[in-house]
């Protein structure tokens, strides 16, 4: 990242970063972004996309720069490296700044070993979306969501200065080693998109499986709507974890599929694990007819419920007209929102009342 650009020539004001380069503005990036300027920071942002980069400009989230010098940057601002592992990696080897420097990349443990400037922290936001882009970004993206923090042996200062900004962003910021990072999010991450991809592989081996498909398998199938070529990426960045992991289903299945007994406990086991996650993601899906003010219904009930809407999605009837909503909230938030929706006159159900 070379050359200079007027905007960045500009004299710290603070004794607190108050002025953030985002240089990568897809969902991520420029969600950070959002979120720091409707805090009052200045935001200026690059991306080698010029259409992403236009993307972010375009909803309010930076001031474009055509270049970033890292050589300009004083010890009062951030540098936020929002792009994928392997852009990042390329990065931080010779990176040279005065700046507090953040990474978001899903993949710690090379990006930490590679880094060399002294006030490099590496981070991962757990949030985010199966769409990517600027204009799917959000400043509300972060919100309660965990926010990893890895040291390494940072000044304690910049550990906590960055803390808080995670914090101010919404999230709840956790401290761990790159190592314990990688190996839990090939667990909870990254081999679930495999897993999805497999999944949807196999349902469309078997004709008419995928015209049956219902909500759990849409569920479970979501993140495949990602970018594959942003989880390559990721995937080959994190590859000994991944393969790791994949091997350990591997054994695990073959045990539980030993017998009934195993397979029985498994299925009790992991019952009882989903329920200690307390809440996350919560999901309420509302039926809609073929009739006019559904959706202004949906609104109304929204409204009422004052619950915090984090996605939503319409799966069509198959004959046009009408279909399934999904409203993914706030976990906790669903007995509201699906009160709201039963007083608006909608049928509405929470994925527990489900079967299969």
């Amino acid at each position: 990242m070379k050359s200079g650009h007027s905007p960045l020539q500009c004299t710290s004001r603070s004794d607190f970063v108050s002025r953030a380069l985002i240089s990568g503005t897809g969902l991520i990036g420029t969600s950070i972004a959002l979120g720091l300027r409707n805090l009052g920071w200045e935001t200026l942002g690059w991306d080698s996309n010029p259409a992403a980069l236009a993307g972010a400009v375009s909803a309010g989230a930076v001031a474009a720069v055509d270049r970033i010098d890292t050589a300009t940057l004083g010890p009062d601002d951030l540098l936020v490296l929002a792009s994928p592992p392997s852009s990042v990696l390329a990065a931080v080897t010779d990176l040279n700044t005065a700046a507090l420097v953040i990474d978001v990349a899903s993949v710690k443990g090379p990006i930490i070993a590679a880094a060399r400037t002294p006030r490099f922290i590496g981070t991962h936001p757990m949030a985010g979306r199966e769409v990517t882009g600027p204009d799917a970004a959000r400043a509300a993206l972060f919100r309660g969501a965990m926010w990893v923090v890895v040291p390494n042996g940072a000044n304690e200062k910049d550990v906590e200065r960055v803390e808080q900004i995670v914090t101010d962003l919404g999230a709840r910021p956790v401290r761990m080693s790159a190592e314990a990072h990688d190996a839990a999010v090939a667990r909870i991450s990254h081999v679930p998109q495999i897993l999805a991809a497999a999944l949807l592989e196999g349902a469309e081996e078997v004709p008419g499986a995928m015209d049956l498909a219902a909500g759990s398998f849409r569920d479970l199938t979501r993140v495949a709507s990602s970018d594959p070529a942003v989880w390559m990426d990721i995937l080959t960045a994190n590859r000994r974890e991944v393969t790791a992991a994949i091997e350990w289903i591997r054994e695990r299945l073959a045990v539980v599929l030993a017998s009934e007994e195993q397979l029985a406990a498994a299925l009790e086991d992991a019952r009882h694990l989903r329920s200690s996650l307390g809440h996350g993601l919560g999901v309420v899906r509302v039926t809609l007819e073929d009739r006019p003010g559904e959706m202004a219904g949906v609104g109304r009930a929204l409204a009422d419920s004052g619950v915090d809407l984090r996605d939503l999605q319409l799966r069509h009837a198959p004959y046009g007209g009408g279909g399934i909503l999904t409203l993914s909230v706030r976990g906790g938030h669903e007995s509201a929102l699906r009160a709201s929706l039963e007083a608006e006159g909608f049928s509405a159900i929470v994925p527990s009342d489900e079967q299969g």
